[in-house]
């Protein structure tokens, strides 16, 4: 049942259950340092706080005064001669393709006034059209600050006339000299590159076109050649699947370059046929969080229960207990099981020969196109340099020297390069080592093609004239091809021209307005060998060691491209809930063991050991350890993408782990860590906006009970509805109330539905919604005083199974720690609640209450009810008090405590005219001593009722949806927006689930966000 559960935010939680009320206690306990964070100098001069100015003047002549000073006044310059297709006001929208060499989605542009300002999913694509939250950020990156904005010669600004006619010099003596010429790029799977590269190697036949990628997905190539004799990546669909057996592969995050969450999400919806999804691993990953049944062994134990599975599957027999229940469960749903592995290319190859074994439905025989690293070739390549066979280097956005294990061997060598040239969008490593340099386009301003998989085809456009003086490698080939001022170094036109042969019959205007298209490349994979024997050898090679090291990538930075993101360095781990760091995660037991401490200082800000991480004579030093619940016992985690240096103001966080990862193997052994004896500071927000030691608020059941057991029986119902007795008997707890309800039939209602079952934590509605709404980024230092702006949060809940019933234990006198003490793991073993919790993600936002405890203590009614079901904010009326966010029960509103923008202390996007063309100028910027929150995007709800109304027509439920940001970015439908006044609506077809439940409805604020109870398929024991 839902109460058989213990639910905790942290371990410092389960030490200290007092901790809730501590926060509570000590969230103004502190004067606010005003005057060292004040933007305005001549504005804001006084010494006197804003308290003690409350104090003085009172209420009622602070709202004046405040309501009359806070806004500045900027003047505009209208249009003189205005666009012809841009009319002021009105957005336009663009269908693209959004690839920087890691990540890829065909994606709708939304621009204002000429400006791109918002990234959507493209409904056109499918599954290829999710977004996660890399793709909605990177809006952000085309107007990073930090970027190349010049060509550079010998590390002067120069034209790019001067830069091309060095560079043609370099290409004719190259050639004339016998010497290779290279281009050195990420994957680019583009037919129009690579014809073009084609026509450049045929004016210089010594060109090679050489392919590098920071995270490479080279064992995985590897393996998909032996298995399928193809490099290419397979495709997955688990649509048709009840049972997913994944060892380490994070297949909700980044794996074989792509995500699964979007069929993953739609097989699982609560059922008879339910998806079954078995984890084993050693980090505590976004897919090992959303697992039924999670194993977490260190990784020399993953591979030999991949192995011993393996065995059993194929009729060899195994000893081992859990491969043994694994296989088992496998073998009853056989070609409805799938198996996926990642780490090495031999548990690759296993997996493959498994799911061969099952003929799993979830195998397409589609190709994935996007990744082309062969480790190999770029052997060859390094070989060439060091021999001083290149005589020309051309690097295409990538930076070797910061993430190749051998990048400072490779800076040494290029100097036997005579030419070497860097199209880079930083002052990286490789621009410091290049010659000549060309600020490479970013993806909203190119032209361009990409075959992500069999059948499918691509187009990218521009969604905005070049910033900087900047361009795309294919503009650079062109002019080093044709010579310069040639009329043909048109891409667009050679881009039209070469995409004829694959859109045959579809035109190229109608092809770039869908954004994606069917291609004639029918591509099929097929199972045509496999060497077992060989993949079971690579396994057992991995020596154990008393720790082992899994590296990976976070949902947020990936392999680093965007580094230099605010968005993506602030938003927190789903899993630690950290943000602005990466660190070495390590289990408690271990922790304990190498007295690692995490420990929570006087103002409930978490502190962390410094260790030295050694891994085969590889010391990175000062890397923070966070203890993590979940993580394997004798293995430690640490992510990619971070301390990337000469990247960018933001990018030099963290520590480089690149050094420890050889392009193909994810788990290292070997690993030693010694304890500087210094102390880092934590920037994270999973100990605040705590629910007050609530817990019934994430609810969760068995499958078996969700389908035999009546939600509402009086005895075992899982979600009986809340009922309270009166004199007139016992009543539905939202029949009763207070306050008279007002009419809220007549026009649009709107509702919030959240299924748990759905939600993966990923966080792409988090970036959505910071991006629709101009949520600022604050910084380290204000996220570790917990002073973030988010509007919209997913709390992670650790939770475990407990042998007695919370009220019973608390009946016989039992203490807090000790009903945790009583939990039990997946083993039936006596565990501590964090050896191996489940996970629960809840995306909470404002509640927008029809009876808002808010409302009724703003002493300057800032914040009121909108017939249309929103909790509306009045900013120019709103002084600050906080009562209303004292008053919240969910703890979703936030106070806006300094200037965020053009405040040189807060050196993010909003302080420079480029970034802040990112903000959408439908929400107002707050300002300083405001309160602010989740307005369920009115701006765009308003927008899409007046342009029914100009049309004199109804709203579209798929209008709706789309017009509340978290929800229309949300890749796997666990967030529904709609108008519960349309009864073909969906979101009032979800309200009528026996799933449906509302947070705290003991405290009748009567939302209009309901949640889903998340259904685990597993049989508890």
């Amino acid at each position: 049942m839902a109460s058989n559960k213990i639910q905790f935010r942290s371990i410092h939680e389960l030490k200290d259950p007092a901790l809730n009320n501590k926060l509570a206690q000590k969230e103004f306990q502190e004067e606010i340092p005003v005057e060292d964070f004040l933007g305005d100098a001549e504005q804001n001069g006084s010494s006197t706080s804003r308290r003690d100015f409350l104090k003085i003047l009172g209420f009622s002549t602070a709202a004046v005064t405040l309501a009359a000073c806070e806004a500045p006044v900027i003047k505009t310059i209208p249009y003189v001669v205005k666009p012809h297709d841009i009319i002021p006001g009105v957005p336009n929208y663009y269908a693209s393709t959004y690839f920087d060499g890691f990540d890829f989605a065909s994606v709708l542009v939304k621009t204002r006034e000429g400006r791109p300002i918002k990234i959507d999913p493209n409904p056109a694509a499918g599954d290829l059209g999710k977004t996660n939250a890399r793709a909605q950020a990177s809006v952000l990156s085309l107007y990073d600050n930090d970027k190349v904005k010049q060509p550079k010669l010998d590390g002067k600004d120069e034209t790019f006339d001067k830069v091309d006619s060095f560079v043609l010099k370099g290409l004719a003596d190259a050639n004339a000299a016998g010497k290779k010429i290279v281009l050195l790029s990420h994957s680019f799977p583009s037919p129009t590159f690579k014809k073009l590269f084609a026509e450049f190697k045929a004016k210089y036949p010594t060109a090679e076109l050489v392919t590098y990628d920071a995270y490479p997905h080279s064992a995985a190539l590897d393996a998909a050649q032996e298995v399928f004799g193809q490099r290419a990546l397979p495709v997955y669909d688990l649509k048709g699947s009840e049972l997913v057996v994944s060892f380490q592969a994070d297949f909700l995050g980044d794996y074989n370059a792509s995500s699964l969450e979007t069929s993953y999400a739609a097989a699982r919806k609560p059922g008879p046929n339910m998806l079954r999804h078995i984890q084993v691993e050693s980090n505590m990953s976004l897919t090992g969080a959303n697992a039924d049944s999670r194993y977490r062994l260190k990784p020399s134990a993953v591979n030999k229960t991949l192995v011993e599975v393996y065995n059993a599957i194929v009729g060899g027999g195994t000893s081992d207990k859990t491969a043994t229940e694994i296989a088992n469960e496998l073998k009853a749903k056989g070609s409805k099981a799938v198996v996926l592995a990642d780490g090495s290319k031999g548990a690759q190859v296993l997996a493959h020969l498994i799911n061969q074994k099952l003929g799993s439905v979830a195998f397409t025989g589609k190709a994935n196109f996007l990744k082309e690293f062969d480790k190999a070739r770029y052997q060859e390549f390094l070989g060439w340099v060091n021999a001083g066979q290149v005589g020309v280097l051309i690097a295409n956005n990538v930076d070797p020297i910061y993430s190749h294990p051998k990048g400072e061997d490779f800076k040494k060598s290029l100097a036997k390069v005579a030419c070497v040239v860097a199209v880079a969008d930083k002052k990286n490593e490789m621009y410091k080592a290049a010659k000549a340099v060309i600020p490479v386009a970013n993806w909203l301003e190119s032209w361009g093609d990409i075959e992500p998989q069999t059948g499918v085809y691509s187009l990218m456009q521009p969604t905005i004239q070049k910033i900087y003086k900047s361009r795309q490698i294919e503009e650079s080939l062109l002019v080093w091809k044709n010579g310069k001022n040639n009329a043909a170094n048109n891409y667009y036109d050679y881009l039209k021209a070469s995409s004829a042969s694959i859109l045959g019959s579809t035109s190229f205007n109608k092809a770039l307005y869908n954004g994606i298209t069917t291609s004639n490349n029918a591509t099929a994979l097929s199972y045509a060998g496999g060497n077992a024997a060989q993949a079971i050898a690579e396994l057992g090679n991995f020596k154990a060691s008393e720790l082992e090291l899994v590296l990976y990538t976070k949902p947020s930075m990936g392999d680093g491209t965007q580094a230099n993101n605010p968005w993506l360095q602030e938003l927190p781990d789903p899993i630690t809930r950290m943000s602005w760091d990466n660190y070495l995660t390590i289990s408690p037991k271990d922790a304990e063991k190498f007295a690692i401490e995490n420990d929570l200082n006087a103002r409930m800000q978490l502190d962390g050991s410094i260790v030295n991480l050694t891994v085969n004579g590889v010391t990175i030093k000062d890397v923070p350890v966070f203890i993590q619940p979940g993580q394997a016992e004798g293995s430690v985690g640490l992510a990619l993408g971070y301390g990337k240096k000469n990247s960018g103001t933001t990018a030099d966080t963290g520590v480089n782990a690149y050094p420890l990862f050889d392009g193909s193997n994810l788990t290292v052994s070997g690993v030693k860590i010694e304890k500087t004896g210094e102390d880092h500071e934590f920037a994270g927000i999973q100990l605040q906006n705590t629910l007050m030691g609530r817990y019934e608020i994430a609810k969760e059941v068995p499958l078996a009970e969700f389908l035999t057991v009546a939600f509402d029986d009086e005895h075992k119902g899982w979600n009986k509805p809340l009922e309270y007795h009166t004199i007139s008997g016992a009543l539905p707890a939202r029949k009763i109330d207070l306050w008279d309800a007002f009419d809220d039939t007549d026009g649009p209602h709107f509702n919030l539905s959240i299924d748990l079952n759905s939600c993966t934590g990923c966080g792409a509605c988090i970036i959505a919604c910071q991006a629709e709404n101009n949520v600022p980024v604050v910084g380290k230092e204000e996220i570790r005083m917990s002073r973030d702006m988010y509007w919209l949060r997913i709390d992670r809940y650790y939770s475990s199974r407990q042998k007695v019933e919370v009220y019973e234990g608390l009946k016989e006198g039992m203490a807090v720690p000790e009903l945790y003490g009583t939990a039990f793991g997946d083993g039936g073993a006596l565990n501590h609640p964090a050896d191996n919790p489940d996970v629960i993600f809840q995306p909470v936002m404002c509640q927008h209450c029809n009876h808002a405890p808010c409302e009724t203590v703003c002493p300057v009614a800032a914040t009121s009810h909108g017939k249309q079901g929103q909790n509306h904010m009045a900013y120019n009326r709103c002084i600050g008090t906080r009562y209303c966010a004292n008053n919240c029960p969910y703890k979703v509103r936030r106070f806006n405590w300094f200037t965020y923008n053009l405040n040189d202390k807060f050196d993010f996007n909003m302080n420079n005219d480029l970034g802040r063309m990112v903000l959408n100028p439908d929400v107002v910027v707050r300002t300083r001593g405001v309160m602010e929150k989740c307005s369920m995007c009115i701006q765009e709800t308003q927008a899409t009722i007046l342009a029914a109304k100009r049309d004199n027509r109804k709203v579209t439920d798929s209008e709706f949806k789309n017009s509340c940001a978290c929800a229309a970015a949300c890749s796997t439908g666990a967030m529904t927006f709609g108008d519960m006044n349309d009864k073909e609506s969906e979101v009032r077809e979800l309200y009528s689930s026996n799933r449906r439940y509302y947070l705290l409805e003991e405290i009748g604020t009567k939302p209009n966000v309901f949640y889903h109870t998340k259904v685990r398929n597993r049989v508890e024991k």
